[in-house]
């Protein structure tokens, strides 16, 4: 009977590997840093391919389109001087006198008209009194409101309405007056 005896293992070799079968192993720090090297160049190589591939417009026959082209010969500009000329003589000053009328203008102060749409204050964007409106500016029908101030509380509210058709709203000063879709409102008194 002879017995064999098993082969004298090499640091980092493994006999059974990782399946069983004989695989090299990677325990050595020397050897693990060398393959870190190596896919690390990999990485950096494919990177510049890359970056080379994508600033180029990816097309095959970049080369081949302009391969009969002759070149054209470029622009040229030419820059000339006019020689100047001799001094103009003078021309005489005319002086006339003219007398330029103001154009009136309107003074100004709360309108006694205004759009259907908004928020103004009345006695600074609108005069107080009583407006009149033709009705709605649609099919959705009018809102006004008049309000004690601007908060858009529900409890700031003086009066409000939906009109179909037209209608009035007499408005003091110092209130605030909201209206929504209506046509324009004329003051009436």
């Amino acid at each position: 009977m002879t017995f064999q005896q098993p082969a004298p293992q090499r640091p980092g070799y493994d006999p059974r590997g990782f399946t069983g079968l004989a695989a090299p192993h990677g325990g050595g720090q020397g050897e693990r840093r060398k393959r870190r090297l190596k896919y690390g160049a990999v990485a950096l190589v494919s990177l510049f391919i890359g970056v080379g591939i994508g600033s180029s417009d990816g097309s095959a026959d970049t080369g081949k389109a302009t391969a009969g082209v002759k070149a054209a010969p470029r622009p040229t500009v030419t820059i000339t001087r006019t020689a100047a000329a001799a001094d103009p003589e003078p021309a005489p000053t005319v002086t006339k006198t003219v007398t330029a009328k103001p154009k009136k203008t309107h003074t100004s102060g709360p309108a006694a008209g205004f759009s259907g749409e908004g928020e103004y204050l009345v006695g600074e964007d609108i005069k107080a009194g009583t407006y009149k409106t033709a009705g709605p500016d649609g099919e959705w029908g009018c809102y006004w409101e008049r309000a004690k101030d601007a908060s858009g509380e529900f409890r700031s509210i003086i009066a409000n309405n939906n009109l179909d058709g037209p209608g009035r709203v007499t408005l003091s000063s110092g209130e605030y007056f909201k209206t929504n879709r209506c046509q324009e409102w004329k003051l009436v008194g």
